[in-house]
């Protein structure tokens, strides 16, 4: 009991330096807001406002009826331009996609042949150019199908009837999961920083050697650390999911609020201990600076958060599949993407304490040793 309430009062401590520190605490507001909010609406994958010009050589009613089905917000409205403008648009980007509709093209579609359209991209923004080449695709093969169903053209007819259903989200908005995908990384990032700035802040200020005159284990001050910043964690991630997520930007919550969050406490006992393992490797703000970058940002872009878990090389993946990051990404978008229950998601759970408390030891082992060479 008594270690209990040392535990306790020392994480209070660590509340009120937390409180003293403008500038972690600005930090932590604008990650879960501001931040957020940003990463959902100004960083967006999907077509939106794009430039297209089109090089209209037949001037038929299909042609412009296939023109007018650029528009806005995709789209803004198409240029008409000439052949010879092409490359110049491209080269000076003023326009990502440019069209070419051949001539006699509507007589070559009431034949019942197969003319074909120039589609001119700009690949320098890769994800916007493959978008962008399938919605114009899909746009123009259900505008001629509907212009020649109207004048009675026989179709040519495909060998399967395919029917596509987007699961989870249905408009496939990036804002959808970029802006939860935010509040996933921002969680590693800053308890990682949290709790490795306040290691590297009582070595500075002497604090540390203050603890060493108290009748205290190194265990319950890595335990106060762990508690303290990690409740602040956890309820501004909560607060941000609800306010941030599912009121300012509209976006969904399948599932459990409440098992994300259970989830998202036994990560933070794996990241708290991270960033005590790194402030006691570190000798300084700035070496824990080098170190956070060396091994915390290669974390979040290997996690499946950025790119799928699936594409990375079997090494890599049999890797990183034992690093708690990734067990914690695959949890966060099960229950929030697809409303995954605690029977789905309990193997990452299992791993995510496992791996934890194994860091927790080696973390302790090597803050021991930093206070006993300290003292």
């Amino acid at each position: 009991m008594d270690r209990l309430t040392s535990i306790f009062r020392l994480g209070l401590k660590e509340l009120q330096s937390l409180r003293r520190d403008p500038v972690l605490l600005i930090l932590i507001l604008w990650a879960f807001s501001a931040g957020v909010y940003m990463a959902a609406d100004g960083m967006r994958s999907d077509l939106n406002n794009v430039a297209v010009a089109v090089v209209d050589e037949d001037r038929s009613p299909l042609s412009r009826q296939l023109i007018d089905t650029l528009r806005p917000p995709e789209f803004r409205k198409p240029e008409l331009i000439s052949f010879a403008e092409i490359d110049r648009g491209l080269d000076t980007q003023a326009y990502s996609f440019v069209l070419v509709i051949p001539e006699r093209f509507e007589a070559d579609v009431v034949r019942g042949n197969a003319p074909k359209i120039l589609l001119n991209i700009d690949a320098t923004a890769m994800m916007q150019a493959g978008t962008g080449a399938n919605h114009i695709a899909q746009a123009f093969a259900q505008e001629i199908a509907r212009y020649q169903h109207g004048r009675g053209i026989a179709a040519a007819a495909m060998p399967v009837d395919l029917i596509i259903r987007y699961a989870f989200n249905p408009n496939l908005s990036s804002s959808w999961f970029s802006a939860i995908m935010e509040i996933i990384n921002n969680i590693t990032m800053l308890t990682v920083v949290l709790t490795g700035a306040a290691v590297m802040r009582e070595r500075e200020h002497g604090t540390l050697e203050h603890l060493l005159s108290m009748p205290l284990t190194p265990f319950e001050i890595m335990m106060a650390k762990v508690w303290a910043n990690g409740l602040v964690i956890l309820v501004v991630a909560g607060l941000s999911l609800k306010i941030v997520i599912e009121q300012l930007l509209g976006v969904p919550v399948a599932g459990s609020v409440a098992l994300f969050l259970s989830g998202t406490a036994l990560y933070l006992f794996f990241a708290s201990a991270l960033g005590i393992l790194l402030g006691t490797i570190a000798r300084s703000m700035p070496q824990f600076g080098l170190l956070f970058i060396l091994t915390i940002l290669p974390m979040n872009l290997l996690s499946g958060g950025e790119t799928p878990i699936e594409s990375q090389p079997l090494m890599l993946r049999t890797l990183m599949s034992a690093v708690p990051s990734t067990q914690f990404v695959s949890m966060a978008q099960a229950v929030l993407y697809r409303g995954a229950d605690f029977w789905i998601v309990w193997p990452k759970f299992v791993a995510m304490t496992l791996v934890g408390l194994l860091l927790f030891t080696l973390a302790a082992i090597r803050f021991r040793k930093s206070i006993a060479a300290a003292h």
